[in-house]
């Protein structure tokens, strides 16, 4: 298991208006089973967290995204493309929520696998 815990990027990503136009922090993490290595570990036997770092930000930054659940699920999905992932978990939060009252974060989770 592969696990990259609270990666933080600035997004634009929420159905109200001023959402589409000012990033807000994003917390995401991103959790990927893989098919473990057998005999002596070489690079192509193994995945690079790097590519999955790229991979959350590539889909984060992108461009507007309307909801939490349609980020992580862009994640996951690109995620499963990966050579030895096998599965996929994916947290997304959004730390500045427009609700009346005091709040930590919203956040969504998601699981996903080949098949």
């Amino acid at each position: 298991m592969i696990t990259l815990r609270a990666m933080k990027f600035d997004a634009l990503i929420g159905v109200l208006p001023h959402e589409a136009e000012i990033p807000q922090p994003i917390e995401v993490d991103l959790s990927l089973s893989v098919t473990a290595a057998t005999g002596k570990i070489d690079m192509h036997k193994i995945l690079d967290y790097r590519h999955a770092y790229d991979l959350a930000a590539g889909v984060i930054t992108a461009g507007h995204i309307d909801y939490l659940e349609e980020a992580a699920e862009r994640i996951a999905t690109d995620a499963l493309a990966l050579p030895l992932v096998d599965s996929v978990s994916v947290a997304i939060r959004k730390m500045k929520v427009a609700l009346p009252g005091p709040l930590a974060f919203a956040e969504v989770k998601l699981e996903r696998s080949r098949g």
